[in-house]
C-alpha cells in the first residue's frame, strides 16, 4: 500500500509541475514575441510578394495586382497617424492573406469596392476617414 501511495504522490507532483510549465496568459497569442512596431516598408514589401503571387495563381488582373507585382514600395509609405501595428499583427495578416482562396483574393485586390481581411485591418477608420476608436 505505501508503495502505491508513493507512486500516486510522484504522479501528482509531475502533473502539478506540467501544469505550472504552461504558458502564462500574457504569452498566449503573442508567441512570446516582444512588442515591436511593424515597419511599413518591410510589411508592404512582404505583402506585395503575397499579393502578386495570389494574383498570378488566381489569374487576377487589377491595378492592385500590377502594383504588387511591380514590387515598388514608396519611400513615404506609412501607417496612418496614431496607428501602431506590431510585427505580430503583420505576420497574422500575411498568414491570413496566404490562406485566402481566389474568390476572397479577387475581392481584396478589386479595382473598385475592395475589401480587407479583418486580420489586416490594423487601423480601422470611421465613415469620415478618422480613426475608429470603437471597431
Amino acid at each position: 500500500m505505501s508503495e502505491r501511495r508513493s507512486v500516486l504522490k510522484t504522479v501528482r507532483a509531475i502533473a502539478i509541475a506540467v501544469v505550472c510549465m504552461a504558458p502564462s496568459a500574457g504569452n498566449i497569442g503573442s508567441c512570446g514575441q516582444d512588442a515591436e512596431a511593424l515597419d511599413p516598408q518591410k510589411f508592404l514589401a512582404a505583402k506585395n510578394t503575397v499579393d502578386c503571387q495570389a494574383c498570378l495563381d488566381c489569374g487576377l488582373t487589377t491595378v492592385v495586382c500590377d502594383q504588387a507585382c511591380d514590387g515598388v514600395v514608396p519611400p513615404s509609405a506609412s501607417f496612418p497617424g496614431g496607428c501602431l501595428p506590431l510585427v505580430h499583427d503583420g505576420e497574422v495578416c500575411l498568414d491570413a492573406l496566404s490562406a485566402s482562396g481566389c474568390d476572397d483574393y479577387a475581392s481584396f485586390v478589386a479595382d473598385q469596392g475592395a475589401t480587407i481581411p479583418t486580420e489586416c485591418n490594423f487601423c480601422p477608420v470611421d465613415e469620415a476617414g478618422n480613426p475608429d476608436r470603437d471597431p
